[in-house]
């Protein structure tokens, strides 16, 4: 099953540093033999920031968590107006997680309530026997003293995936908040406010079919082998 990325604008390719190549072919090459069986035991997590208005008055995606996030795409995005709801969210090949609405923006202590008030429980639930793993990108909140602690002080209950810096082609839920924004620009009327837009995406969400995520959870063993052949470079996804 195919999957494109058309939510960003425009598409840029990351321009990878020697080093964080090195990283994420580390990153692939201890991972090349991870079945789906493997990955189904990943809790895939992601921030996104949703703009209400664009020039063509649809709804459009600001990812803002990605260290290869150019500096006149931020400006772009934020010439456009009409304000924006950022969520974060998880998922697994199991089931979709919770949909967390975060005002403004994602600091340590409003990312350490999710993962005590959402993640924690949910790891519990999911992967009772502690052999599940839970991935985050590398932004800066989620390296915070604080954040690192928890995560040390709850090694037992789950591990925590050691994730290649600048790798979004390598998190399946990127792919998610693509279904959300196709699903809102199909509505008639389209929101016309922040109230209207965040219960939009949260519906949109609620209602992706479980064979979509699955499919995207079966897709990584194929991401892997992609970064292999890139030697750590970009990948098509």
């Amino acid at each position: 099953m195919e999957y494109q990325q058309n939510s960003r604008r425009p598409v840029r390719t990351p321009l990878l540093s020697a080093v964080t190549k090195i990283k994420r072919l580390q990153f692939a090459q201890e991972h090349k033999d991870w079945t789906v069986e493997h990955w189904e035991k990943v809790m895939w997590s992601d921030e996104s920031r949703f703009q209400l208005h664009r020039a063509d008055g649809g709804v459009r995606i600001w990812r803002k968590e990605h260290e290869s996030m150019h500096p006149t795409y931020m400006s772009t995005t934020l010439q456009a107006g009409g304000g924006s709801v950022m969520v974060w969210g998880m998922f697994s090949w199991h089931d979709l997680g919770p949909l967390i609405h975060v005002e403004q923006h994602l600091n340590s202590t409003t990312y350490l309530s999710i993962l005590a008030d959402q993640v924690h429980p949910i790891m519990l639930m999911a992967y009772p026997n502690g052999d599940g793993f839970f991935q985050q990108d590398n932004v800066p909140c989620h390296g915070a003293h604080i954040v690192q602690e928890w995560f040390q002080e709850h090694e037992g209950d789950f591990t925590l995936l050691r994730w290649p810096p600048q790798s979004p082609d390598l998190n399946p839920v990127e792919h998610l908040w693509d279904e959300v924004k196709r699903a809102i620009r199909k509505l008639v009327p389209q929101p016309s406010n922040l109230t209207e837009l965040d219960s939009a995406i949260h519906q949109a969400w609620c209602q992706i079919p479980r064979i979509t995520f699955q499919h995207l959870v079966e897709s990584m063993p194929r991401r892997i082998a992609a970064v292999l052949k890139a030697k750590g470079g970009p990948t098509k996804y």
